[in-house]
């Protein structure tokens, strides 16, 4: 036996099947469920199967007059594949073990395998079990849609919320075009974060049931749009006139809401909280912790930096919590999750921070940074210390090995005012800057 030959043999021993009885299997690209999007190369595979997979959308097609026409035109009647409703690919894989009777195999997935595909854990499992497979491309929803409202997508946001968590807030702002899948009630979801972050102007592209006889594309401004116009097999194009072209998260203090008078609530301000946002060092899928949010001024650049960046906003004050909401609307940073209550208690239940900013501590330094290395021992952490009394607590978690080896920078700032004609430097407080894995 040949050294190719032996490992084909090997690779499908390890999955189970003996070598006079391979299976020949196809994960085949179907459109978006109707024959009119099945390739000629897919209905082929198709047709040659003795056995057809795929969920029940996806076979129902073969129960039309089309699809029978599909079926029959290359086989006798007695030779129609042998049909099994199933999508999980666990499952999938034990009926083909389980059905060593039937040599071809076509695995049905919806759209094309390489957009948001069930067919990307199909093949992983498939190559962990050892089973080769061929892949024939489909056409996908957003390729349909592009061409019917005329427009390229080359450069276009792809990006799915049908059963996924995505910031698609920051994808649109940042988009000029943004193609959004849809599932069941995400609707709902797309016309309120529209309504909640200001985007009245955007146009939006909502195809239903694309490809099948009862297609509609409803074309309506951001303000405009309902979950009514939104269905349960839905693909949209939204088109953003106004894209938010910033390059970097920072902002001036100015540009944040601010709550004025002698209770006022802190921030961060502006050069320290470049500095201090820089000493995170954060990571494109950071999850970060701002303690003693404040304004929520360090939560918006660190929640701006990255699409895939979660932040949690921990504060006790209400109004100041309030306060955080009403920034995290005005900069559109939906990724703020906003957290009422004092740590190290109001932590629990969040998840494993991967980076911790500590503005304000309350006293609790030492116990906030025990519960933080608890829940991740490598967390970036970094703290603001503008009081000796900080200062000393910062010290003492030092000496006792809570801190390891930080880095430690006294930042004195000065601003210029107009006095008469002249312009003046007038310092402010110094701050500390301590940072550490």
């Amino acid at each position: 036996m040949s050294e190719m030959k032996r490992e084909e043999s090997m690779t499908n021993e390890q999955a189970g099947f003996g070598e006079k009885n391979i299976p020949r299997i196809s994960i085949v690209g179907i459109g978006m469920g109707t024959c009119d999007t099945l390739t000629v190369e897919a209905q082929q595979v198709i047709r040659n199967a003795d056995a057809v997979i795929g969920a029940s959308r996806m076979l129902r097609i073969f129960d039309t007059p089309d699809g029978l026409k599909t079926l029959n035109s290359m086989k006798s009647e007695e030779r129609k594949p042998c049909f099994f409703e199933e999508y999980r690919a666990k499952e999938i894989i034990e009926i083909v073990r389980s059905h060593p009777e039937y040599r071809t195999w076509a695995i049905a997935m919806s759209g094309d395998l390489g957009f948001y595909s069930g067919a990307k854990k199909m093949m992983e499992l498939m190559r962990e079990e050892g089973i080769q497979v061929n892949c024939i491309p489909g056409i996908a929803s957003v390729v349909y849609l592009a061409a019917k409202v005329g427009v390229s997508w080359e450069d276009a946001a792809l990006r799915s919320i049908h059963g996924r968590d995505q910031n698609i807030v920051f994808t649109i702002d940042h988009h000029e075009k943004t193609f959004l899948l849809l599932g069941r009630n995400s609707g709902e979801v797309l016309c309120e974060k529209l309504k909640t972050y200001g985007f009245d102007d955007v146009i939006c592209h909502i195809g239903n049931r694309l490809s099948y006889p009862d297609q509609n594309i409803v074309v309506k401004k951001g303000e405009e749009l309902c979950p009514e116009d939104i269905g349960e097999l839905s693909t949209v194009l939204i088109v953003n006139p106004k894209v938010n072209e910033k390059t970097g998260s920072h902002y001036p203090d100015e540009a944040f809401i601010r709550m004025a008078g002698a209770g006022g609530v802190p921030m961060t301000k502006d050069e320290v909280r470049a500095v201090s946002v820089a000493k995170l060092a954060l990571t494109k899928d950071a999850v970060v912790y701002d303690i003693g949010a404040g304004t929520g001024s360090v939560s918006i650049e660190a929640a701006l930096s990255g699409e895939k960046i979660q932040v949690y906003a921990i504060e006790k004050r209400e109004d100041a919590a309030d306060l955080i909401e009403k920034n995290k609307v005005r900069f559109r940073a939906d990724n703020i999750h906003v957290i009422r209550g004092t740590a190290p208690d109001s932590l629990s239940g969040l998840p494993a921070p991967t980076h911790v900013f500590i503005g304000g501590s309350s006293g609790n330094l030492k116990e906030i940074l025990v519960r933080v290395k608890e829940k991740n021992p490598k967390v970036r952490i970094v703290i603001n210390a503008i009081s000796m009394e900080t200062l000393s607590e910062v010290t003492a978690c030092i000496k006792e090995g809570i801190l390891n080896e930080p880095e430690i920078i006294q930042m004195n700032i000065a601003r210029s005012r107009k006095l008469g004609e002249y312009h003046m430097m007038t310092g402010q407080n110094p701050i500390y800057i301590i940072s550490a894995e």
